[in-house]
């Protein structure tokens, strides 16, 4: 009998990568953060982190700052029904892909005043 196994061992540079910027980053808003696997500069897909706000865009920025990220790299994206829209842009710290991403409400310009 054979047992396929996948062990852990690709997330440990991600893991080691997230407990560095989180350490050096403590006095920023608490992101919710992962380990998933993102696209790297040149190379395949491979494990990294993404940090992901939900309380404003000007936690975005002190992020983004924080890591310094590319503010020219920086990403619009809106979703198809044009509710919700986020800000995401992706590099490369200590070794690992990083994504940050800061997801916001738009406001409903389609809905007409009730009289």
């Amino acid at each position: 009998m054979t047992t396929l196994t996948t062990v852990g061992t690709g997330q440990i540079d991600a893991a080691g990568a997230l407990l560095a910027i989180l350490s050096a980053n403590s006095t920023l808003p608490a992101p919710t953060a992962e380990l998933r696997e993102l696209p790297a500069h040149g190379r395949p897909w491979t494990w990294g982190v993404r940090l992901a706000l939900h309380d404003g865009l000007d936690q975005f920025e002190q992020w983004r700052a924080a890591l310094g990220l590319d503010p020219a790299a920086v990403d619009h994206k809106k979703s198809y029904g044009g509710t919700l829209a986020w800000l995401i842009v992706t590099g490369e710290r200590y070794g690992v892909p990083v994504e940050l991403v800061s997801f916001y409400d738009l406001p409903d310009t389609d809905q007409e005043e009730l009289s």
